[in-house]
């Protein structure tokens, strides 16, 4: 069993980049990947509890990218190196976000909470704020009753506390990636709310980009859709992979390590079949050795 996207405190998961690994060796995951949003700083944690666990470790990170409907996350996974364009964006998009949050707290000051961001950073072992931590300190403050009504009531899009987010330019970050010896895969294809009818020819553009992957196996849609993206990336050249986008049971009860849609254990496949190969390819194109690892 494997899992190619998952989250730890450096952004917004609930569990350690350590505490993440010991979790998967706990559920016997050979292959795991870590994807923090907008932010890298988790990996050599990771990296070095994947080593004493004796799981093959994905460096990889999720970055937001401009895009007119839904939501659009890129994944780069097998990160090598962090090439300078790459850190470029990871700096402009936590900008992005430290604006972005000052901006819901100053929306939450003038309905008339009492609250700073500091606060809500002392609750947190991140740098990497985002919308889950307001909705856990809301719920903590009784302002909500849950999370989700968190998200539901007020920091969701059109609701009142919601502000935009800053968004990477996705040709940039499709070449920051592959420069830095990692495979740019969308996450979550149907998170950009276009039709069935339209996404053969979105998806086509996104192939000519130079997006390699669809993470065709996500919890958040059916499993049918999930066969249906699969067979879609067959069609059109993409590498397929699958992950549980897991940041643990208190975030989402539905989202188990090692599982994705329809409860199903993540095949093996997914990184022997799929990813490994691609990583193999992508060295070779871009001139990494590789077995060029810098996270020791």
């Amino acid at each position: 069993m494997i899992d190619l996207h998952t989250h730890s405190t450096a952004s917004d998961g609930i569990y350690s980049p350590e505490d993440l690994v010991k979790k998967a060796k706990d559920h016997n995951i050979k292959v795991l990947a870590l994807t923090d949003h907008d932010t890298i700083d988790g990996l050599k944690e990771a990296k070095k509890a994947c080593d004493e666990a004796g799981i093959t470790f994905i460096p990889g990170t999720e970055l937001n990218i401009e895009w007119p409907t839904g939501e659009f996350h890129l994944l780069g996974l097998g990160l090598k190196k962090i090439s300078p364009d790459l850190q470029q964006i990871l700096t402009e998009l936590q900008e992005g976000r430290d604006g972005r949050n000052r901006e819901i707290i100053q929306k939450m000051r003038d309905a008339g909470y009492d609250v700073s961001l500091e606060e809500i950073q002392a609750a947190n072992r991140t740098k990497c704020l985002g919308r889950p931590h307001f909705a856990a300190y809301m719920v903590e403050k009784k302002i909500v009753k849950t999370r989700q009504m968190a998200f539901d009531k007020y920091l969701g899009k059109h609701c009142p506390w919601y502000v935009d987010r800053v968004g990477a330019d996705l040709n940039r970050a499709i070449e920051a990636i592959k420069c830095s010896g990692g495979i740019p895969v969308m996450a979550h294809p149907l998170s950009i709310y276009v039709s069935w009818g339209k996404i053969r020819g979105v998806m086509e553009d996104l192939k000519a980009r130079g997006i390699v992957g669809l993470e065709a196996y996500h919890p958040g849609a059916r499993t049918s859709e999930c066969q249906r993206l699969e067979e879609l990336a067959r069609d059109l050249g993409f590498i397929v992979t699958a992950g549980s986008d897991y940041h643990g049971e208190a975030v989402r009860t539905d989202r188990r390590i090692g599982h994705t849609c329809g409860g199903y254990k993540i095949d093996d496949r997914f990184y022997f079949e799929e990813l490994m190969p691609a990583l193999k390819d992508s060295a070779e194109e871009y001139g990494i050795e590789d077995n060029y690892d810098f996270w020791n």
